[in-house]
């Protein structure tokens, strides 16, 4: 099932979580759940499998690089012009919004499941 009558009138970039896309190889599943969301449009990001540069551990240990890793996937999402930054990943989403703010960028993240709810 991928049309769960869920409506939203934005545009969204998609973020691939490395633990979703490298490990569990599923880059199709989400898209195919956004693609049936109304007013919906989906811009797909340039290079949208790098990584935003958190992963856990790998913030708190080498915070420029995953500094910089995140902002390099900012700038991608940027050059969408979308309003919304979707992925399945709460962290990368968190520290994703953390640089997107420090930027003072108007862009927001959000979890593809409070698009699919409604919430």
């Amino acid at each position: 099932m991928t049309d769960l009558g869920a409506r939203f009138p934005a545009k969204v970039t998609f973020h691939d979580g490395c633990h979703g896309l490298r490990e569990l190889g599923n880059k199709k599943p989400a898209r195919d759940l956004l693609a049936k969301v109304r007013e919906l449009e989906l811009i797909e990001m340039r290079d949208a499998e790098t990584c935003c540069g958190f992963g856990g551990t790998f913030a708190a240990k080498f915070p420029m690089i995953s500094t910089a890793m995140g902002e390099v996937k900012c700038s991608s999402a940027a050059e969408t012009g979308a309003e919304y930054i979707v992925s399945n990943d709460s962290s990368c989403l968190m520290h994703v919004q953390g640089l997107l703010d420090k930027q003072g960028k108007k862009m927001k993240t959000i979890h593809l499941a409070e698009i699919l709810t409604g919430k």
